[in-house]
């Protein structure tokens, strides 16, 4: 299997642990970090021309994405602020 870029690990490669942690005890931010996997495993499929999606189509799932990283970010922050 390839390797899949933009894993939440890579994208925040400090904040290992916050991740880890907020998984384990905020459920908003688990089902944020599932659902981003699954958006960046449908990007890398289209990306790879496994799954034959329009160009419309992998735009918006990247949109998505990015979408779904932003809040991410913001939810990492604020736990490395506390």
């Amino acid at each position: 299997m390839s390797h899949t870029p933009h894993e939440l690990s890579e994208d925040f490669p400090d904040a290992g642990q916050v991740i880890h942690d907020l998984r384990q005890s905020d459920a908003h931010f688990g089902k944020l970090a599932e659902q981003y996997h699954d958006l960046n495993r449908a990007v890398h499929r289209a990306e790879t021309r496994v799954d034959a999606i329009s160009p419309e189509a992998e735009i918006e799932l990247r949109k998505q994405r990015a979408a779904l990283k932003d809040e991410i970010a913001r939810m990492i922050s604020a736990a490395q602020s506390t």
